[in-house]
């Protein structure tokens, strides 16, 4: 742990917990109701006692036919929402047969190259009827783009689409890396994509604000939350910079965070930040709709906390990280599987991650009641220590002057490797017990075969852009991307000329390399984090 007798965000944590010690405080007292401001017990009244959580299983590997087949059967195991992993050179705005991909592509998530590609990875699946999450940033507006055409071709309205895209680049720029552009064009390209779902698709979920990034990256619960929420301030700052009304696109603000095997504490991280949110909303924002004021969240279990000894063992950390999410009020989850610490889940191991969540839902009583934890010295006492925590980290931001600059003076990413050190330090000194790494080992592993990826996937990725430029009318495309720059240039609604590109077959990379001649790419200074 992070220290004796204290949470993993630094805050005490007691070995027991009374009315006496507490001087009397009855937990109680300050709860109010699930479904209504601060929203601590949950967003909806009922939350999962009519429905359960949207189970949405993260998947995409290789080809869109690979991808495809992958997400027709979680569809057949009874997932209820799909969500893409795109390859880095997607992810970076990059084609496949570009020199930078080489190595790259289909390796972390599935090879998206135009619309072409598009179309195949949701062939047979009825946009309509499915909820679909990708998880893409720099490159947002373009695959949300690519998504509402292929929608369009088989017949489905957009203003009928659901979903989300991460969309979130400022954590990019903290923790991750799958930036393109400096940060002031890029929030303009997200101010761009809320105006455009808001006339166009009103029931996507425009960005997906993450904290999971850094908390794979060091973060502790209080950070993870606090510079998530900083972050989540800078969008609304931009849209209404921007001169949108923050009740038009606020309801469509989600968020992504973790869920680690410290359940209690992750429990209260849950509750806290939506006790946090609302008062930003409503106090700082001047936001009167409810669903402006509500932190609606998906949760990803910890594929940090996986390891590769023992990898069987990550069955029982998914579960108890699930049971976190699940208790803290979250809104939809992926399960990682077990094997992830190793390679590409394996189709059995993505199955047996799903039913993790199935069992939780349909065998245990946990949707029976709303907010199970409510009323709980302990959870309600950490619920308020966090939330003072992650107050005090979100005015330390303010101070420096907004995300923005912090993230230019490397204030979050000093921060996080602080964490991320004290965090190894425990485990290699053995204060942090990490079973099968660090305690309760075995001499020799089983053998274990992992999914290995095709490594010809660039070479055929390649062989179909070529195909695809020599049979498209260059004309048209050469003529849509030079209206991308022009519209970069000035104040133009950038997704309308970049619909009109794409659907002319330009590429991914063709319509980042617009953007990119006009706004340069972002280079991290040498001081940042220093």
């Amino acid at each position: 742990m992070s220290g004796i007798g204290e949470t993993e965000s630094g805050t005490p944590f007691e070995a027991l917990y009374t009315a006496e010690s507490l001087d009397g405080w009855d937990p109680a007292s300050q709860l109010g109701s699930p479904g209504e401001y601060p929203y601590t017990r949950g967003v909806y009244p009922k939350m999962y006692t009519t429905r359960p959580w949207t189970m949405r299983q993260y998947a995409g590997f290789g080809t869109a036919v690979e991808s495809n087949e992958r997400y027709k059967s979680l569809i057949a195991a009874g997932t209820m929402g799909l969500s893409v992993a795109f390859d880095l050179p997607t992810q970076m705005g990059y084609d496949s047969d570009a020199q930078i991909s080489r190595g790259e592509v289909g390796k972390v998530g599935v090879a998206i190259d135009s619309i072409d590609d598009m179309r195949i990875l949701f062939d047979g699946i009825d946009l309509g009827k499915v909820s679909t999450s990708m998880t893409i940033n720099a490159p947002a507006a373009v695959l949300l783009l690519l998504y509402q055409l292929v929608a369009e071709e088989q017949g489905t309205s957009a203003d009928l689409l659901t979903g989300t895209i991460q969309n979130d680049v400022l954590k990019e720029y903290i923790a991750r890396g799958t930036y393109i552009f400096p940060p002031s064009p890029s929030l303009r390209l997200i101010s761009d994509i809320f105006a455009y779902c808001h006339d166009n698709i009103p029931k996507w979920n425009t960005i997906s604000i993450s904290g999971y990034h850094m908390a794979e990256a060091g973060a502790t619960p209080a950070q993870e939350v606090a510079f998530t929420l900083a972050d989540g301030i800078a969008y609304v700052e931009a849209a209404l910079k921007a001169g949108l009304q923050v009740d038009d696109f606020a309801p469509r603000l989600s968020f992504f965070f973790v869920a680690r095997t410290t359940l209690i504490e992750e429990v209260a991280k849950f509750r806290a930040a939506r006790r946090v949110w609302s008062k930003i909303m409503k106090e700082r924002f001047g936001a009167q709709k409810p669903k402006s004021q509500m932190l609606r969240f998906h949760t990803q279990t910890a594929g940090v906390q996986l390891t590769a000894q023992q990898p069987e063992v990550n069955l029982v950390r998914v579960a108890v990280q699930a049971l976190g999410a699940v208790f803290g009020g979250t809104q939809s989850l992926h399960t990682n599987s077990f094997d992830e610490a190793i390679a590409l889940p394996t189709p059995k191991a993505a199955r047996l991650a799903l039913r993790t969540q199935q069992v939780i839902a349909y065998e245990s009583d946990i949707c029976r009641t709303v907010d199970p934890w409510a009323g709980s010295y302990v959870v309600e006492k950490l619920t308020d220590d966090l939330e003072a925590e992650i107050w005090k980290l979100i005015g330390k931001i303010d101070e420096i002057g907004g995300a923005v600059k912090a993230i230019e003076q490397g204030f979050q990413k000093a921060e996080i490797e602080d964490s991320a050190y004290a965090y190894a330090q425990g485990i290699d000194s053995g204060e942090r017990v990490q079973v099968g790494v660090n305690k309760f080992t075995i001499e020799a592993e089983e053998k274990y075969e992992p999914l290995r990826v095709d490594p010809t996937i660039g070479a055929q990725q390649a062989e179909r852009l070529k195909k695809l430029r020599d049979d498209r009318d260059s004309a048209a495309v050469e003529a849509a991307l030079a209206k991308i720059k022009a519209a970069a240039q000035g104040d133009e609604n950038l997704l309308y000329p970049m619909k009109e590109a794409l659907q002319a077959k330009a590429t991914i990379g063709e319509v980042c390399n617009s953007l990119r001649d006009v706004w340069g790419t972002y280079t991290p200074s040498d001081a940042a984090g220093s």
